[in-house]
């Protein structure tokens, strides 16, 4: 199974989510890298994201501050469980008043004295390097008091350095650059489709494009420069095309009258010789002519102009079809009937379907001993078709499908495959019901003509 190719859209999205996945991914590291190695910047940041959390708990009760941390709160500040380091907690009011401390000693030693008027921040170093060991403190307000929440972290035992890396990345990185890069994919596929809309318009209409039809090119309305040449360059060949088939069409047209004349005067030469062999070549040039006119006959089904569709009565065709056949039939003592039932209007060439229903009567004469009724049925409904009692016909095998049938008495003509091509000219379905000793009958369908 042959694999499509990729489309356009498609290889963009593509490339635009791997190369932002990689800004993402660089941009990441480098402010990564840009924290990391400033531990001053990290440890402030810690330290305001830590004490803000902290300060969520202090509430307003019959006036007065209360400061009592939920369950989450001391598993997280208070609770060490014995791990290596300290975590120290106090909240205070800017006058001094203590709502909540979880140390003595501790907070004497490294936190500002009670006495001190509470800055908005402040922070300083208890021993350098990571895991950081820092103190610090954030005010906040409420219900119109400054409220100072003052934390000293020894060890870090919690990983507050990783938490707040992580939050800062998140905040400042992943977010942002994700609503950007789903911003930027969507107007890059929105764009790249309003751009492609005119390209799918002529895919539609080089599927509808008929080659016989001299005139036909591909719209590049609105069409994007760089595909606007390259259909450009279609519609040249197109017009190339067109030369070609018009050229088909006066050779087509002038063919059988130089190969029938030439033709003609041999056969009047050999009529005045009397001789049996005379006779025999007289068959091979009725033979020759045959076939030419069945080449000329395909050459012109190739070489169709879409004006010359017409609405047509397949009574009448097939009327005309029968009495200009008639002498033709009876010369090879055949008979031939002209059944007409109730028809619908057709858009079809005329000429074409009488070409085609003569090669179906010749067929069935040629190809059929003496004495065989062949029938042509006009009807019911948009279809025709010509039966007989013949022999039946024998398909060729599958490698040489495409020159037409060959008949059980092993000839082989180019009938069927002019009525297989004007078939095709006319979206016509044909059906074929055949069977040794018991004739052909074959129907041509033109319920897409109609």
């Amino acid at each position: 199974m042959r694999k499509r190719n990729p489309s356009l859209i498609g290889i963009v999205a593509r490339r635009i989510i791997a190369f932002s996945l990689l800004a993402m991914v660089l941009q990441i590291g480098v402010v990564f890298a840009d924290y990391w190695f400033d531990d001053d910047k990290l440890s402030v940041l810690m330290l305001q994201q830590e004490t803000e959390t902290l300060s969520r708990v202090i509430t307003t009760q019959d006036g007065l501050l209360r400061y009592k941390p939920d369950h989450e709160l001391r598993e997280r500040y208070l609770e060490l469980n014995g791990r290596a380091g300290a975590i120290y907690v106090r909240v205070r009011t800017a006058s001094g008043s203590v709502l909540f401390s979880n140390c003595t000693t501790e907070c004497a030693e490294h936190f500002l004295p009670l006495s001190i008027n509470a800055p908005s921040f402040w922070k300083r170093l208890i021993e350098p390097g990571k895991p950081f060991s820092v103190a610090g403190g954030q005010s906040f307000e409420r219900n119109g008091e400054s409220v100072l929440v003052e934390l000293a972290i020894l060890k870090d035992p919690n990983g507050f350095m990783y938490a707040a890396l992580l939050h800062e990345m998140f905040d400042s990185m992943i977010v942002p650059m994700t609503l950007m890069f789903c911003l930027v994919i969507g107007a890059t596929i929105w764009s790249i489709r309003s751009a492609l809309r005119p390209v799918a318009m002529a895919v539609t209409a080089a599927d509808a494009i008929d080659p016989r039809d001299s005139g036909a090119r591909l719209p590049i309305t609105r069409m994007p420069q760089e595909i606007e040449r390259l259909v450009s360059a279609v519609n040249r060949l197109l017009a190339r095309v067109a030369d070609l088939v018009q050229s088909q069409k006066v050779f087509s047209s002038s063919i059988a009258h130089e190969i029938r004349t030439p033709v003609s005067i041999a056969k009047m030469e050999l009529s005045r010789i009397d001789d049996p062999r005379a006779r025999n070549a007289e068959r091979d040039l009725d033979a020759l002519t045959h076939i030419l006119e069945q080449l000329t006959s395909l050459a012109r089904a190739d070489a169709v102009d879409p004006s010359a569709y017409q609405p047509a009565s397949l009574s009448e065709i097939g009327a005309e079809v029968a009495q200009t056949t008639a002498p033709f039939v009876f010369d090879h003592e055949k008979s031939i009937e002209f059944v007409d039932h109730p028809t619908t209007p057709v858009t079809v060439i005329p000429a074409l379907v009488e070409n085609m229903l003569r090669n179906l009567i010749e067929n069935a004469v040629k190809h059929n001993p003496p004495g065989t009724r062949i029938v042509l049925t006009c009807g019911p409904g948009p279809q025709v078709s010509v039966e007989d009692d013949g022999k039946g016909l024998v398909d060729l095998p599958e490698h040489n499908a495409d020159l037409g049938y060959v008949k059980r008495s092993g000839q082989l003509g180019l009938g069927m495959k002019i009525v297989h091509r004007i078939a095709e000219l006319h979206k016509a379905r044909i059906s074929i019901d055949t069977a040794p000793d018991r004739g052909t009958k074959i129907t041509i369908d033109f319920a897409a003509a109609a």
